[in-house]
């Protein structure tokens, strides 16, 4: 019997990959038009949701459209039809679409838009630019019976406890004695009812990054024997995963910023860019923003950046930046859509076992022509 996938096993699987905690506070990410709970045999990836989009989704029986940019940014106060907005969101629910937002936080996270844009652009020892999050850490510690420990500290480490830098499956166990007197109406899984009992017990103790802490806890209860499982929680001052907006790293070596720029244009797949600087400039640390990055010139030049790579740069801005001696590439917005495979890539590796088509949109979202 084929096991039905719904809209939200789709969510769960881009959350995991890009939480939504990660989005910006004025981002609205996550379903924007349709239900969580709808079947899904096909999903379509695509940078933007215009209507053009919305007609190719039509056409290809689509059930899912997972964009980078949200449709919905502000409050919507009425949907008039007669609108392109109002069009778009008619036909998306007449035709059983839904919709799916992973912006900021897609920005933000590890293996993100912007750590496909260095990938492409061989920018590598990267770190974040700005930090715009650190994960909580606390620790749990499970009392668990010696028969069921492996059990136990398996499921709470495929679901997240003990990841510590490029180590997985991180905990300590301490062996000790466990007492408990089952009360009426009680249905232990060792001991009696007002009696006494004593177990060989194993102490296992891990660290979560706060938001997986639910998820380790309800695996953890799920595998554990006992009708009542004993753990504590506590909150630690450990810092746990920075994450951030753009990266900074460098080149296997230095270019100078002409032969830069052709690398850019080639490779981001654009027919033009906008550069500031001197041309004959050797460049090898490089910052890159995909999007609107104008507001973080000062850090990148801070960090140590000799040019920064971002779209939609303004005129002062850009002017700036040239006075401070840091060289700008803005190869545009539309670099984003570098989301478009890294998005089916994961989603075709994580769906391997489900009946799921993914598809590209071919629809054109770049508003800009270059004659």
């Amino acid at each position: 019997m084929a096991v039905t996938t719904r809209n939200s096993d789709i969510f769960q699987l881009m959350e995991k990959w890009a939480p939504k905690h990660l989005a910006y506070d004025w981002d609205n990410v996550g379903l924007q038009v349709g239900s969580f709970n709808n079947q899904v045999t096909k999903v379509m990836v695509t940078l933007d949701v215009l209507e053009s989009v919305v007609d190719e989704a039509i056409e290809k029986n689509v059930d899912l459209i997972i964009a980078h940019h949200p449709l919905l940014f502000k409050s919507v106060k009425q949907v008039n039809v007669d609108t392109f907005q109002g069009r778009i969101i008619q036909k998306l629910i007449q035709h059983n679409i839904s919709v799916y937002a992973s912006h900021t936080n897609l920005d933000t996270a590890d293996g993100g838009v912007n750590d496909m844009l260095c990938d492409l652009l061989n920018i590598n020892r990267t770190e974040v630019l700005q930090q715009t999050y650190q994960e909580e850490l606390v620790k749990i510690s499970v009392f668990v019976p010696k028969t069921h420990m492996n059990e136990v500290r398996e499921a709470m480490s495929e679901n997240g406890a003990g990841y510590i830098g490029d180590y997985s499956h991180c905990t300590f166990q301490t062996e000790g004695q466990g007492t408990f007197m089952p009360q009426e109406g009680a249905n232990p899984y060792i001991g009696t009812a007002n009696s006494l009992t004593f177990v060989d017990e194993v102490k296992v103790e891990s660290i979560i990054p706060q938001p997986k802490l639910a998820r380790v806890v309800e695996a953890m209860i799920n595998a554990h024997p006992y009708e009542e499982a004993a753990y504590d929680v506590m909150p630690l001052h450990n810092s746990g995963q920075t994450y951030g907006i753009g990266r900074i790293g460098t080149l296997d070596k230095g270019l100078t910023l002409q032969d830069f720029s052709e690398q850019v244009k080639r490779v981001l797949e654009v027919p033009s860019l906008r550069v500031t600087g001197d041309l004959t400039k050797r460049v090898r640390k490089v910052a890159i923003l995909g999007g609107s990055g104008e507001k973080l010139i000062h850090t990148a030049k801070k960090m140590g950046a000799d040019v920064f790579i971002t779209g939609d740069m303004t005129f002062h801005a850009a002017q700036d930046a040239w006075q401070m001696g840091l060289s700008v590439i803005d190869p545009g917005h539309h670099v984003e859509k570098v989301m478009k495979e890294g998005a089916k890539e994961y989603l075709d590796n994580h769906l391997n076992n489900k009946n799921i088509e993914v598809i590209l949109s071919n629809s054109n979202t770049e508003p800009f022509q270059f004659i």
